[in-house]
């Protein structure tokens, strides 16, 4: 099965910079935006200002406004967009397609995985996740950056991560594609956990725990739902967690910093801050792992910071009350 002919679609920050990799591992590859103006910027001027301000665009990537006929379909799009997007797509573009999910999140309301969404939306797509510790800036730039695939095909895994391999940019295949999508969706909310410990000035020995505390926690969850807790050693768990809550500029660990801060969720988002995958994935993981009967300290406290029932110091103050156990 030929791999050249690339989709990618969402004109975003990660959309375009998931273009540009693809680009540069030498694929045929078009860009699907929201507006002709976006588009029209892309292929004139070859940056996305919108997206990615001050980056230039590899001159052969296409920007058109509906999607096309391709060999590997890529959807960039926000979580809780995903339903939304494929509901406007023929199904027969993406029949016996690979179709790789690269937004890290579970569904408002359904509490489903992005391919569960996608197996609802397009059953004879061909399923594949995308994760891992990268910022889209550093992708788009050429920075190095290694995430993992997953995929329930060993073959095609290994064919699509060559397919996409560039000079800068390394998927590893793996085969958990269950543990690498429930663990990027929940690193988002240890990300607001870890920025709001920050933002409240609650120091760096406290961020390390929650860290360590919240990598237990998913393993919990992982393993509940059929992944398994190896997934988590390797980029999709360990490297993304560390990074998304350690750095400034994760998304999640600027919105916990303005949490932490005493800030309420309406005000952050009202003030424009961008898009913080974290923020409509905790109380979905919260109802997650009640549904599951799993016990999740952590992720219930972040819900109650986000839906402005307690204050991060109050959160930290209760969970180190908690009765003393062996570590597990």
């Amino acid at each position: 099965m030929p791999l050249d002919r690339v989709c990618v679609i969402g004109g975003g920050a990660w959309g375009t910079a998931l273009a540009q990799a693809a680009i540069l591992a030498g694929r045929t590859v078009h860009l699907v935006v929201r507006d002709v103006g976006q588009a029209e910027e892309i292929n004139r001027s070859h940056s996305n200002s919108r997206a990615l301000p001050g980056q230039e665009l590899h001159a052969g990537l296409r920007a058109t406004t509906h999607p096309e006929e391709a060999d590997i379909v890529i959807l960039a799009v926000p979580a809780q967009a995903t339903r939304t997007v494929l509901a406007g797509m023929d199904p027969a573009l993406l029949a016996g397609k690979p179709v790789i999910l690269s937004a890290k999140g579970l569904e408002t309301g359904t509490l489903a995985r992005q391919s569960e969404i996608l197996a609802d939306m397009a059953p004879e797509a061909v399923p594949f996740v995308l994760s891992g510790p990268s910022f889209a800036s550093d992708l788009a730039a050429g920075r190095p950056t290694a995430v993992t695939l997953a995929g329930d095909d060993a073959t095609q895994t290994s064919a699509l991560a060559a397919a996409l391999a560039g000079p800068s940019f390394r998927p590893y295949a793996a085969d958990d594609r269950v543990g690498v999508e429930v663990a990027g969706a929940l690193k988002n909310v240890y990300a607001l956990a870890c920025g709001a410990v920050e933002g409240a000035g609650l120091g760096a020995s406290a961020r390390a725990a929650l860290i360590a505390r919240g990598y237990a926690e998913m393993a919990r969850l992982v393993t509940a739902m059929g992944g398994s807790a190896h997934t988590l050693t390797g980029l999709a768990g360990l490297g993304d967690l560390t990074l998304t809550c350690t750095s400034v500029q994760s998304r999640n660990y600027q919105f916990g910093m303005a949490l932490g801060a005493g800030r309420q969720t309406d005000a952050i988002l009202a003030g424009g801050a961008k898009l913080a995958e974290g923020v409509a994935t905790a109380p979905v993981a919260a109802a997650l792992a009640r549904s599951l009967g799993i016990d999740a300290p952590l992720i219930d406290a972040v819900d109650a910071v986000v839906a402005g029932r307690a204050d991060i110091a109050t959160i930290v103050a209760g969970l180190m009350s908690r009765p003393l156990k062996r570590e597990d």
